[in-house]
């Protein structure tokens, strides 16, 4: 049996300048980290000319034997496509679970994708950098499947931790941040999430975003600079610890992202999020592509009480969030180490990127 565990993230600036049609002219930057909220991908040996992939979350089943047409769409194209490139045809049950809903906006199908890249990378007896598997996940969601997405979430799962990730043109470079001690443990104890209970397909709002950076739209390029300048600033408060200031760049920056795409927001996500600040919060935002899933507010100890009583009133669920350093890690490996199974088609890896760990 192997276990791969992912971390999902939340992002606390930058989002949306990740994406290919902003950064390669101009740059990226996004702040982030991972919590411990994670996939896992559970992958057995059948001891058959087969391959069985099997998500939870998607209630969804998929089985194909060598040399069998396979479709790339579904709920399950990315294990497909996974499998594909790692070229893993037979021998392998693969179980996908997740702690979260899909479409919730932490970054899961990014995570399953770095997940997914560990895994067959282990099966394929590969010894691979986080930035490798980042790249990989990145070139099967955005080249393979044509994914209208950017970068963040792949780097953020496979590194783990707090970090401002850079995008440029001729690569990624990830910076990890220092925090003190008692800086983490005040922010941590300052953010709330709430399940708003619906969950979204990223997949418009994003395109819509790219298609306006792509066509130069004065307004959309205007937000995205200022959304970058933003994450800048929220690197020195994480690290200076002005947790206020962060709340108010939080606050700041949700309006600016509203402006993106239609969907971001919703007459009910603007409801729900003015009654937080009205019941003490200081800031917050829709995480992800908007449109649905999880409502970070940033809000004071002595006010949550407040603030969880008027969200949970709409019928919004707290979940607990705990910060996690870890990125994608093989929890458990009792393969033979002898055994070995595909052949990786990676060497897009020494044509397309270059990446660095400042």
């Amino acid at each position: 049996m192997l276990v791969v565990r992912s971390p999902m993230r939340i992002s606390f600036a930058g989002g949306g300048t990740d994406l290919p049609a902003y950064y390669e002219r101009y740059g990226g930057m996004v702040v982030s980290t991972t919590i411990s909220r994670c996939m896992y991908v559970i992958v057995t040996l059948n001891g058959q000319e087969s391959v069985e992939i099997t998500s939870s979350d998607y209630r969804a089943f998929f089985s194909y034997r060598p040399g069998e047409e396979v479709s790339w769409d579904g709920d399950l194209a990315l294990p497909k496509a996974m499998m594909r490139q790692f070229g893993i045809d037979h021998g392998v049950d693969i179980f996908i679970a997740s702690e979260t809903p899909p479409g919730t906006g932490l970054g899961s199908s990014s995570s399953v994708g770095v997940g997914l890249a560990k895994a067959m990378s282990t099966l394929s007896g590969l010894s691979l950098s986080r930035g490798d598997l980042a790249e990989i996940a990145c070139h099967v969601e955005l080249k393979k499947l044509g994914a209208p997405i950017g970068k963040q979430d792949q780097y953020a799962a496979a590194f783990g931790g707090f970090n401002c990730i850079r995008f440029e043109r001729e690569g990624v470079t990830v910076e990890p941040l220092r925090l003190r001690p008692d800086v983490r443990t005040h922010l941590q104890q300052n953010l709330m999430l709430f399940f708003t209970g619906t969950s979204r397909n990223s997949s418009t709002i994003l395109a819509e975003q790219t298609r306006s950076s792509a066509e130069d739209d004065s307004a959309t390029v205007t937000c995205l600079h200022a959304l970058k300048a933003a994450a800048a600033e929220t690197r020195e408060c994480l690290e200076s610890g002005d947790l206020h200031r962060l709340a108010q760049i939080l606050h700041e920056t949700w309006q600016l992202k509203k402006r993106l795409a239609r969907g971001i927001s919703n007459r009910r996500i603007d409801e729900c999020y003015d009654l937080a600040l009205g019941a003490g919060a200081l800031g917050g935002k829709i995480l992800g592509a908007g449109g649905g899933g999880f409502l970070m507010m940033y809000c004071e100890p002595d006010r949550q009480p407040k603030v969880r009583e008027v969200m949970e009133a709409q019928g919004l669920k707290q979940m607990g969030l705990h910060f996690d350093e870890t990125g994608a890690t093989v929890l458990v490996n009792s393969l033979p180490r002898s055994w070995r199974l595909g052949n990786p088609d990676l060497a897009f890896l020494k044509e397309e990127h270059v990446y660095t760990v400042a």
